[in-house]
């Protein structure tokens, strides 16, 4: 078996009097398409911010390829750049496409204006987006604004080659879109994967039927702070678990507890 990307061991989280994680295992390999399911407040966008070093796990350990991070992002550099796309992109209103797309090289960065331009433009027309960088979030679409945000999440420092994130993690990527929306959300998903400046890792969020099949290779289920199955797509539709089969056929009944 290849050496782990990214490794939880035993993380557990806590906000107040509530248990969010309790004590998570999760490995996450290079190459792999991963997606975090679960119901609603079952810690999955927190393990995302763990993962991302945004949050720290009030118990267990995070090892890098092999390497134990200790603290939160900024209190050290991990041996591989990890992106983060958030679930309502998070763009800054007041900032143009490109400077969003371009934030990290406008503000940590030596290189000219002119070549910064030339980075966005490249990323733009990854995700599909050429002739927009002048234009502002409210004048685009809630679609085309995660497009900008999978843009910015993928920029690379060339001063910084370390920079260059080999994980992406995707919060909700396509939560509020309409379907043929979220199928845009979705193939883009799949190309940056395998597109030359891409990263070829992801974990990704999501509640959605469609993107769960047309993004994932395997599939996490969180439920009660804990990880409560675990398998391929194809096994979605095999598997006997209760949880899988309440989660995915949308009933009520079932040891899913519906909040009231």
């Amino acid at each position: 078996m290849a050496e782990p990307l990214i490794e939880l061991k035993g993380i557990s989280k806590r906000f107040g009097d509530k248990t969010v994680l309790d004590g998570v295992d999760l490995t996450i390999y290079r190459g792999e398409s991963l997606a975090i399911i679960g119901p609603s407040g079952t810690g999955k966008s927190t393990i995302l911010r763990i993962i991302a070093g945004l949050a720290a796990p009030d118990e267990g350990e995070i090892y890098l390829q092999g390497q134990r991070r200790t603290g939160l992002i900024e209190d050290g550099q991990d041996p591989i750049g990890i992106g983060m796309v958030f679930q309502q992109a998070a763009l800054f209103d007041s900032l143009s496409v490109d400077e969003n797309v371009g934030f990290l090289l406008y503000q940590h960065s030596h290189l000219p204006r002119s070549k910064i331009r030339e980075l966005v433009e490249q990323r733009l027309r990854m995700v599909g987006l050429s002739g927009v960088a002048d234009r502002y979030p409210a004048e685009l679409s809630g679609g085309m604004r995660k497009r900008v945000s999978f843009a910015r999440a993928i920029m690379a420092n060339p001063e910084n080659p370390r920079d260059r994130p080999e994980v992406l993690l995707y919060d909700e990527p396509t939560a509020g879109l309409d379907p043929i929306a979220s199928t845009v959300i979705e193939d883009l998903v799949r190309q940056l994967q395998c597109a030359e400046g891409g990263c070829g890792t992801y974990v990704m969020v999501t509640h959605q039927d469609s993107t769960i099949r047309r993004t994932a290779d395997r599939v996490v289920m969180l439920y009660q702070g804990k990880v409560q199955w675990q398998g391929t797509v194809h096994e979605i539709d095999t598997t006997d678990n209760p949880m899988i089969r309440q989660f995915f056929s949308g009933r009520i009944e079932g040891p899913i507890q519906v909040a009231g």
